[in-house]
């Protein structure tokens, strides 16, 4: 009996095991089939990584090794396996992880194999056209670009698309256009999923999904079409912290297959994986498509005073007397998130351990909670007890209020991440979250998005605030344009950015419509910095005593290869920072991605996830 590698399907354990293959199961047993194995006196599921082990690479007692049990359904192929490999090893993680992404939720004929079909349509794009190749593509938020022409005329393409919605769009364009279009998203069902993987795996289609897309089982995959790289869809927040878009990248690579990426807003990573030079703009030219970008200079303006501005309450009389709609965005949950007493002027702060407390609504009566400790206390001051308090830092549930009394007739409503439906009052206030809850109306547009306080986004402490900061503008402005898509002209509405930094390079960029600016200026300081793309960076958390023998290991290897004594001088060494925080953060930086994945790779470093919860977020967003 020959011998095959396996990798159980269990979050606990994070290596392969050796099993024996029988005769009776041997003409299915190849490398991605799911398999049934014996695992200390359990029967769990698992994937073969490698369906026939050579001899002196057995690392286990040949007569100690179990037989597999049975093999259960088909599963990816080769080299999706191997990608599945390389995004462990790249992101820090399990590889049972990504195998089952990249797997059928049920159980398909693991002997049934599809013929491979062949498709073969007229090329769209002339040789030599500066999309017939590797591309990235610049366009205006609201100007649609006609994907059909990018699809390879041979083989498979592979479109990732940030959300459901546009992959049906896209999809009926495709349809229309004779193309064999299989959709792969979150949303359906496993057996829609399970049809589309198999329909996916017979190859000479176009294969529209989301992020998990990325592993479809193609195997003749000719070119990669991701729409909106930057998108935040395409970052799984769970550990490993994998992206898409880079997924894409490497399969790509492996595959030779050419990449187009299309993006308003591109970031620094895409900038340099094509060349780290400036990209041409697609569609629309330089300000076409953008809407009309009011900056609302408020550095006159006490702080905390200047959210309700004169300029604000004069675009939403306008926007609602025309019968348009309005949006307010700011990133602050809640009423009031810091507060000073109106008499003595003092911060409010809790009594239990001094940290600032913010006004909220419990059981239907207002109070001062503790985000540290979460203690709950009247709207009482502990210097003068005055009851009156002024909000410095308040939240949309408090402009809420503001709204409604400037405009006393017309409805408001709040949205937050939590909240359940879609708002549809004439004005709506909330966090980020309301650029993705407001829907599209053709009969009912948007007419202004205001940007309450930008600078918090502008000036965040971190390394991608710009990047994120212009995403949203580019959210709003596609708001404002939803009912114009596919049309060069730029809306009717108004973009209203409140800020004490109209100079930003953020707020020039979107007056200009130039978004490649922020990327090629971000890409200096992210390079001086050494910070991703330019070097590797990974936060550690969870439990002190897994995140403490995780950097004891990281530092013990980095010893050991000579690393740490020489990182002053020539930069080629890990560095730990840390632990933080009582001991349950800390940071790990690499000159190289590459070095990184190394260094977090070591079974030492791996004996921590052993001791207690470890998260490793590699490239972190908000660091």
């Amino acid at each position: 009996m020959r011998v095959c590698r396996v990798q159980p399907d269990v979050a606990a354990v994070r290596r392969a095991f050796e099993y024996l293959v029988p005769d009776d199961l041997a003409p299915v047993v190849r490398v991605g089939t799911v398999v049934r194995v014996p695992l200390h006196g359990r029967r769990v599921r698992g994937w073969v990584l490698d369906a026939d082990v050579a001899a002196d690479a057995i690392e286990a007692p040949r007569e100690r090794l179990r037989p597999i049990l049975a093999a259960v359904s088909a599963g990816p192929p080769p080299d999706v396996v191997d990608l599945c490999r390389w995004a462990a090893w790249r992101w820090a993680g399990p590889v049972a992880t990504f195998l089952r992404a990249a797997s059928p939720p049920n159980v398909l004929d693991v002997g049934a194999q599809p013929d491979v079909g062949a498709a073969v349509y007229p090329a769209r794009l002339e040789p030599g056209h500066p999309w017939a190749d590797d591309a990235l593509i610049v366009t205006a938020p609201t100007s649609a670009i006609a994907l059909q022409p990018l699809a390879a005329p041979e083989g498979s393409t592979l479109v990732l698309v940030p959300s459901a919605a546009a992959g049906e769009v896209l999809a009926r364009a495709f349809v229309a256009d004779g193309r064999d279009v299989v959709q792969l998203f979150s949303d359906q069902s496993a057996a829609d999923l399970t049809r589309s993987w198999d329909r996916a795996r017979a190859g000479a289609c176009v294969v529209v999904g989301g992020r998990a897309a990325v592993w479809a089982p193609v195997p003749d995959l000719a070119t990669v079409i991701v729409l909106d790289e930057r998108d935040e869809a395409f970052d799984d927040e769970r550990a490993p912290t994998w992206n898409a878009r880079d997924v894409a990248l490497e399969r790509a690579r492996r595959a030779g297959a050419s990449v187009r990426m299309i993006t308003p807003a591109p970031s620094v990573e895409a900038l340099v994986a094509f060349g780290d030079h400036e990209p041409p703009v697609g569609v629309g030219g330089i300000r076409g498509g953008w809407p009309r970008v009011e900056v609302v200079d408020v550095r006159d303006q006490e702080p905390g005073q200047a959210l309700v501005t004169r300029e604000l309450a004069d675009a939403l009389h306008r926007t609602v007397d025309a019968g348009a709609r309005a949006v307010c965005v700011l990133n602050r949950r809640g009423r009031a998130r810091l507060l000073a007493c109106r008499t003595c002027r003092e911060l409010t702060r809790c009594e239990r351990c001094g940290a600032t407390v913010h006004e909220e609504a419990r059981g239907g009566e207002g109070g001062l909670a503790c985000t540290v400790c979460d203690t709950v206390r009247p709207v009482v001051c502990l210097h003068c007890h005055g009851t009156r308090l002024r909000p410095v830092k308040p939240g949309v549930a408090h402009v809420r209020d503001d709204l409604a009394a400037l405009l006393p007739r017309v409805a408001v409503d709040v949205v937050e991440a939590s909240t359940v439906g879609t708002p549809s009052a004439p004005v709506v206030v909330g966090t980020e979250a309301v650029l993705h809850r407001v829907a599209a109306d053709p009969g009912n547009p948007v007419g202004v998005v205001a940007y309450l306080e930008l600078d918090q986004e502008l000036l965040a402490p971190r390394s991608r605030a710009a990047e994120q900061a212009l995403w949203l503008l580019v959210r709003g402005a596609r708001l404002l344009g939803a009912h114009l898509l596919g049309a060069d002209p730029a809306p009717p509405g108004v973009l209203l950015l409140q800020t004490r930094v109209p100079d930003h390079e953020v707020v020039v960029a979107a007056q200009r419509g130039d978004t490649v600016s922020v990327a090629l200026a971000d890409r200096v300081q992210r390079q001086q910095l050494g910070f991703p793309p330019f070097g590797g960076l990974a936060a550690l958390s969870g439990e002190p005593a897994a995140v403490a023998h995780a950097c004891s290991a990281l530092r013990s290897g980095a010893l050991r290869s000579g690393a740490l004594r020489g990182d002053a001088v020539s930069g080629t060494g890990v560095t730990v920072l840390g632990p933080v925080d009582d001991g349950r953060r800390a940071l790990v930086r690499a000159p190289t991605w590459d070095r990184l994945a190394d260094a977090l790779g070591t079974p030492e470093v791996d004996a921590a996830h052993a001791i207690g919860r470890l998260r490793v977020d590699v490239d972190p967003r908000r660091i």
